[in-house]
């Protein structure tokens, strides 16, 4: 079979920039966009690196949620903290100064939980700086972000029980 021309190769490739039945691209290119969206969904599930997202793809990625999901972490509870206050400062009248006393309370577990992530970062980058020699950019803060929420909502799920401590 011979070689085709520089001609018959281009006119090959040619394709309209508008297809010929737009509304059946549109419904193709949804279905596509689902499929994708399915795909990260089960990857954020199941922890599959392949389909993460680029934001959590990565080895030192992976290393720093396993550390993270391994401990105890204040900043899990924060929100519960600040419901709590919430609800003390609606029910306990304000005459007697108690809603002083309140404020100082969320003030401490504020600062309680600010040091925690402080001493977590700490620890985690020089966790990874011993396993991988150095630290990408941005992981820590991306293991400090994800000690601040609830365990059930992070994404992607915990693989590691407390306690189980990456190696």
């Amino acid at each position: 079979m011979p070689t085709p021309s520089r001609k018959e190769q281009e006119a090959a490739r040619k394709r309209p920039l508008v297809p010929n039945d737009r509304a059946a691209a549109k419904v193709a290119a949804r279905d596509a966009r689902r499929e994708e969206q399915a795909r990260m969904r089960r990857a954020m599930d199941t922890g599959e690196e392949r389909f993460l997202p680029v934001r959590d793809k990565g080895p030192q990625k992976r290393y720093a949620r396993d550390f993270v999901d391994a401990r105890f972490s204040l900043g899990e509870y924060v929100m519960f903290v600040a419901l709590a206050i919430v609800l003390l400062t609606v029910v306990i009248p304000s005459t007697n100064g108690s809603q002083i006393y309140i404020f100082v309370l969320f003030w401490i577990m504020v600062a309680g939980v600010a040091i925690d992530a402080w001493f977590m970062s700490r620890k985690l980058k020089r966790q990874l700086i011993e396993k991988f020699k150095s630290v990408d950019s941005g992981v820590v803060w991306y293991g400090t972000m994800r000690s601040l929420q609830f365990r059930r909502l992070r994404l992607p799920k915990p693989m590691v029980k407390r306690g189980e401590w990456p190696t």
